[in-house]
């Protein structure tokens, strides 16, 4: 009998952990995996009551295409420019199975999204991780050193919430013999996005998901952005029919409803400033941020016993054992109310 079933890559690794998640309905406030507060665009909702049965009986379009015309109409980028992906993780996953392997490096910048190294692990390729500094400046010059297959670059990051300079982006991108990766999931609540680089460099990927600005984490629904000719590998790669026609048709109403999204975003990034001044006023460090969420360090060494203490009271928030963050808790932004329960729980449990 042979003594496991898997390749030794997986034996080994351990495995991605998503943040909990309570079943539906349950009382609790859930500021622990950066869902948007909102409800979807309601144009996204009728498409949904209004279903037609003949898009279940048949296979979905192989390349969401009338979510992809949609993106192209929002951002003026020529469809075959775009890629659809069962959440933008589904992407991330295309792009290290067509772009690496043994000896084919990822590299990224540390602290970041998990999921990275996870992936890696998977395939398997080498991670090779270049820690941010102090002060999250991107570590340009050891990230060229280390030319990767491809390099990930999450603006804004997460946990940390810090956007890159898009003239520090184009100077790696520059340098850089492999894929540039842009993962710019929570772009819809930063100031800037590096979107116009897909035009200058043939080498990167802008990443985007609906998860986070357009409320729609339930729909697994994401795109990326590049010049077609670094698309056609990635096509060779995906499933064939990977996106549902619900979710095409959903995502497609969606992203249609720019001004509801862009009210959405607006609301949550008033939220953030507020919040953020208020967790000052509590004696927290709060790193500045352009994502949904807020990277906090309690004023004393207890930021696990806050998260416990937290959850016994109904409230999620995300801590992340490991070094560099094991004194610190990400914050989802919530609504206003919630914002001001968590502030109470938060004072009465220091």
């Amino acid at each position: 009998m042979a003594s496991s079933y898997f390749r030794p890559s997986v034996d080994a690794m351990t495995g991605y952990t998503p943040g909990e998640q309570p079943k539906p309905g349950t009382k609790i406030i859930k500021l622990n995996t950066n869902e948007n507060p909102y409800p979807p665009s309601p144009k996204a909702l009728e498409v949904l009551r209004t279903l037609d049965s003949e898009w279940l009986r048949r296979y979905p379009s192989p390349y969401a295409d009338d979510f992809r015309h949609s993106i192209s109409k929002v951002f003026g980028i020529p469809h075959d420019w775009i890629i659809v992906g069962n959440g933008s993780d589904e992407i991330l996953n295309v792009v290290i199975r067509a772009c690496t392997e043994v000896k084919r490096k990822i590299v990224y910048p540390t602290p970041t999204y998990v999921l990275y190294r996870t992936l890696a692990e998977m395939q398997p390729a080498q991670a090779l991780e270049v820690p941010y500094g102090n002060d999250f400046a991107l570590p340009i010059e050891q990230l060229v050193n280390a030319q990767g297959a491809v390099t990930f670059i999450a603006s804004p990051n997460s946990p940390s919430g810090h956007t890159i300079p898009i003239n520090d982006l184009r100077q790696l991108a520059t340098q850089l013999s492999g894929v540039l990766l842009i993962d710019e999931a929570y772009v819809d609540f930063a100031e800037e996005s590096a979107l116009p680089l897909v035009k200058e460099f043939p080498n990167i990927i802008v990443l985007r998901t609906l998860s986070k600005g357009y409320s729609l984490a339930g729909l697994r629904l994401g795109f990326a952005i590049a010049n077609p000719q670094l698309l056609s590998g990635l096509f060779k790669v995906k499933d064939s029919y990977n996106i549902d026609a619900i979710a095409c048709a959903v995502g497609t109403a969606a992203m249609l409803d720019q001004d509801y999204k862009n009210e959405c975003a607006r609301k949550v990034k008033a939220s953030r400033v507020k919040l953020a001044e208020n967790l000052e006023q509590l004696g927290f460090q709060v790193w500045k941020s352009q994502a949904n969420f807020v990277l906090v360090q309690p004023p004393t060494a207890n930021a696990e016993a806050l998260y416990l203490g937290l959850k016994e009271k109904g409230i999620l928030v995300r801590y992340f054992k490991q070094p560099g963050l094991a004194d610190k808790l990400r914050i989802t932004v919530g609504t206003e109310e919630q914002n001001q329960i968590l502030l109470m729980n938060l004072a009465s449990l220091m």
